[in-house]
């Protein structure tokens, strides 16, 4: 009776086997198998509505053929027909129980999840915040989005490559080198790096305005740097280095570790080719000077060129970002390529795809999936951008600062008997994690408010609540001295109130929300999950006593206690949050 992780997938395949037994080899039948409303059953397959109206079929009779198929899930599902043709599947109390026990560990559940990207390879693009700046909220949404991302592709068994596309070259260098030579605070420097590169950027910039002699020397501080000069190429080197140390302070509390930090400047001896393929394939031309790519098939892309090479001769971002997809094909061998930026950048990257996959199959090239995950807008609560209260841009590292101590408050005050160090420890995980989580549970492609009260709110599907179930949980473990990585469950029955029922439906379920999250790489559906399934488990501890006499009962309450908290550990950790012992 034990079932696979993915019971959805599971089902799929005995559908698809079963309408072939049914003479329906070979026609295309998609049994489209979803989660159902709980009133129906556990899982719905869908499609024999779709295939009986494409063959002018019945599809009541349709599906009922394919149901007299499927003798052998009869021992684990409770199998009804509904409506016109929709086959609905509930898992019987053993095959439950069954499940529960299979899948003990993480590393079971990442066993059973790997199907779906195993044997490939994944690149992802994103924070990719320029040097000499400090990161901002506007760099917040690309790293924690990609974060999570990067995590769910690799528990569905991909190999993550994380690069972290530095913007590390452009004409801005010019005006830094020209102010860093002039105002540079040297102990400002050693103690605060990136601030002080941000300033002398700002001085740079306004002591060069347009048609000034000023600006000239700028210039001639780049073409320096960009022809070798020793001097200069070893400040820009010392700017990379300052920028990535600061940088790694913020992912070292994002939890996030690139594997490259490859900026622009990596490529830009690599663009000379991208022009010439480009051209031999008969993909770009000249027009007015400039080198460009016009898509005749796309009906927006047909008269608005993708610039490849300016009129004078520099490259761009196209460019550069072609030869980035190039690069990763060739050396990666990359399966697919995620990129990670906000919607005002989709033109570019749509446009930038397009030209990829045609440039890549007329050389013969492995052409990869290609995706640009696009997010909104961080705002206020009054719909705007968020900003400081003199109107500058927030800095993340700020942000961050004030989430862990806006935690240390509501932590001291409902826990004043922790020691301090405890408390500052929780705070971290709680302060950061809000702000992660908040932006993880909206619909990536929505902008989002970033409310205070809201995100660091212990009901509601916050970060939060979230934490403060796994300590629930764990909490029991505690208080009945047992070990919660290896519970006392032998001997468990299989559920029977209405509670254990749904919890156990609900942990069944971690494979749709993971397999629906990791294919349309948006984490939000894990966090609707996660949220959910907190609220199943304490709608059973309220009903159900876990600690009781009976040895089969108690067994099995405390496999549903073990599942929950493995559950919520590891769906909170793909989302790239810490989890706690108690809060």
């Amino acid at each position: 009776m034990s079932l696979p992780f993915n019971v959805a997938a599971h089902l799929s395949t005995s559908l698809r086997a079963a309408a072939d037994q049914a003479g329906l080899a070979g026609r295309g039948f998609d049994p489209e198998v979803r989660v159902a409303d709980p009133a129906h059953g556990d899982f719905q397959a869908n499609g024999a509505l779709a295939f009986a109206k494409r063959e002018k079929l019945n599809p009541r009779a349709l599906a009922q053929q394919v149901v007299d198929q499927l003798g052998a899930l009869q021992a684990s599902f409770d199998i009804t027909l509904a409506g016109p043709g929709f086959i609905n599947f509930r898992l019987k109390p053993a095959a439950l129980l069954a499940w529960l026990q299979t899948h003990a560990s993480e590393d079971q559940l990442r066993a059973g999840a790997s199907a779906a990207h195993a044997g490939q390879t994944w690149v992802v693009d994103y924070s990719s915040p320029n040097t000499a700046k400090q990161m901002h909220v506007g760099h917040l949404r690309s790293a924690v989005i990609g974060e999570a991302i990067c995590r769910l592709l690799a528990f569905t068994g991909a190999k993550v490559i994380r690069d972290n596309h530095l913007g590390d070259w452009g004409t801005q260098f010019g005006k830094l080198i020209y102010g860093y030579k002039r105002w540079v605070d040297e102990a400002a420097l050693l103690s605060e790096p990136i601030e002080e590169l941000e300033r002398v950027y700002k001085l740079g910039h306004a002591a060069t305005p347009d048609d000034s002699p000023e600006l000239e020397e700028a210039r001639r501080e780049l073409v320096k740097l960009q022809s070798g000069d020793p001097q200069n190429v070893a400040l820009w080197k010392k700017f990379s280095d300052v920028s990535l140390a600061a940088f790694q302070q913020i992912y070292d509390r994002l939890g996030i570790v690139f594997d490259h930090n490859l900026g622009e400047s990596f490529y830009n001896d690599k663009v000379e080719r991208i022009y010439r393929e480009l051209a031999e394939t008969g993909l770009a031309e000249v027009s007015e000077g400039a080198l460009v790519v016009f898509h005749p098939e796309h009906p927006r892309y047909a008269k608005q060129p993708f610039l490849i090479r300016k009129a004078d001769g520099a490259s761009n971002y196209a460019s550069t970002d072609l030869a980035t997809a190039l690069y990763r094909v060739e050396h990666f061998a990359a399966d697919g390529i995620v990129v990670v930026t906000d919607f005002r950048q989709g033109d570019h990257f749509e446009q930038l795809f397009l030209t990829a996959k045609k440039w890549f199959a007329a050389k013969g090239y492995r052409v990869p999936e290609l995706h640009h995950v696009t997010f909104g807008a961080v705002t206020g609560e009054d719909g705007k951008a968020l900003k400081t209260r003199d109107g500058g841009v927030i800095k993340l590292k700020a942000l961050l600062d004030e989430a862990e101590e806006r935690a240390y408050a509501l932590v001291s005050a409902k826990s004043p008997d922790l020691p301090e160090a405890e408390r500052r420890e929780i705070a971290r995980a709680v302060g950061v994690g809000s702000v992660q989580y908040a932006d993880l549970a909206q619909n990536r492609s929505s902008n989002y408010v970033f409310a205070w009260d809201k995100m660091l709110a212990l009901d509601g599907n916050t970060a939060p609540y979230l934490l403060y179930a796994v300590t629930r949980v764990r909490s029991i473990f505690r208080k009945a001295d047992l070990d919660p990585a290896a519970p006392p469950t032998t001997g468990a029955s299989a559920p029977e109130s209405a509670q254990e029922l749904t919890l156990a439906r609900k942990l069944v379920q971690f494979a749709d929300a993971i397999q629906v999250a990791g294919t349309q790489l948006r984490p939000h559906f894990l966090c609707l999950y996660l949220f959910e399934l907190a609220g199943a488990y304490s709608a059973f501890y309220a009903a159900d006593k876990v600690i009781v006499d009976d040895p089969s009962v108690r067994a099995r309450r405390l496999l549903l206690c073990h599942r929950t908290l493995l559950t919520l550990e590891t769906g909170l950790r793909l989302l790239g949050l810490r989890t706690l012992e108690r809060m």
